[in-house]
């Protein structure tokens, strides 16, 4: 997997953007990039989408900016020109394919049968696109063809939004998915590019999933710890377990035997991805203890952001 494919795997979404004035360009940039999706698919059939790209590179060198509905060997040496880090295809031109392998330029071509994914397979290719996703049979379609094709790994487009979006990625062989619910052309014909920002953010949110799991309380001693749990289970119905490190009452509170991380204790937060939930959290400024990571069958499991929040140590955990 290269760097690029490896770097749409974090990210989980990949913005499709349709740029008809390229004034538009590097406000639209920057929304993307503050609102925690720093990449851009900028079809290439607009007029303006080769400037687009040229100012969105330049504005934000730290942005993975590429060109989708890219169909020639001219157009990729366009794109590539301006300031195009990868290249993306609505179906699979031989042609096109050896063109990019051939010049080392990343690129992901559209597939919607197992006929394509061998012709991909014949180029030396192992990530495709799936195009149009849901009109050609969604993540039914993609498992029912990952099956056989034990290597090929996807990046779906076409009809993906916030309601079925985890569908998708929830299937390991998903890299990430396309979409433009965070950046309608509406939207950026208006020069909302808030509005982008605050989509972007949510969209971001939503794939991470975030939500509280529990509370944990330092206690100095087992008995306190058992004490504690059992004044919840009384109070509230919260049955106590006994735990090797803590105590839990139900599954919202977890007193600790003796004190660990944090002056008070700790907070768990869920997510549905772990890894990805690390990248994003890392792109806004935010540190992990590395130390602390759990592990299970090799995946990561638990982690602790550096430092606390209100005497609170924060952990997120995989769900």
């Amino acid at each position: 997997m290269n760097d690029i494919i490896a770097q749409f795997q974090k990210l989980g979404i990949i913005p499709v953007v349709v740029i008809n004035d390229a004034k538009d360009a590097v406000p639209l940039a920057k929304a993307l990039c503050e609102g925690g999706l720093p990449v851009a698919e900028v079809t290439f059939r607009t007029d303006a989408a080769e400037e687009a790209i040229r100012l969105m590179a330049e504005a934000c060198p730290e942005m993975l900016v590429g060109a989708g509905t890219v169909l020639t060997t001219e157009q990729v040496d366009r794109a590539v020109a301006a300031g195009a880090k990868f290249i993306v295809s609505p179906g699979l031109n031989p042609k096109v394919v050896k063109y990019c392998l051939d010049k080392n330029i990343p690129i992901t071509p559209g597939t919607s049968s197992p006929t394509d994914i061998e012709a991909a397979l014949e180029l030396g290719l192992e990530v495709v696109k799936f195009f149009p996703a849901e009109q050609s049979g969604g993540i039914a379609k993609i498992k029912a063809m990952a099956a056989p094709y034990t290597k090929v790994k996807f990046m779906p487009t076409g009809g993906i939004n916030a309601a079925n979006l985890k569908s998708y990625l929830d299937f390991p062989k998903i890299v990430a998915c396309g979409g433009s619910w965070m950046v309608s052309g509406d939207l950026i014909k208006a020069g909302n590019f808030d509005e982008i920002k605050r989509l972007t953010r949510e969209a971001v949110n939503t794939m991470l999933g975030f939500e509280l799991r529990h509370v944990g309380i330092n206690a100095t001693s087992e008995g306190e710890a058992e004490d504690v749990a059992g004044s919840f289970e009384k109070l509230f119905g919260f049955t106590k377990k006994v735990g090797g490190s803590s105590v839990f009452a139900g599954s919202a509170i977890e007193v600790m035997k003796e004190p660990y991380l944090g002056a008070h204790g700790h907070i768990a937060i869920g997510t549905n991805y772990i890894e990805r939930a690390i990248y994003h959290m890392e792109l806004q400024g935010f540190e992990f203890d590395k130390e602390t990571a759990k592990y299970k069958d090799g995946k990561m499991v638990a982690i602790y952001l550096k430092g606390e929040l209100g005497g609170f140590a924060v952990h997120l955990v995989q769900k």
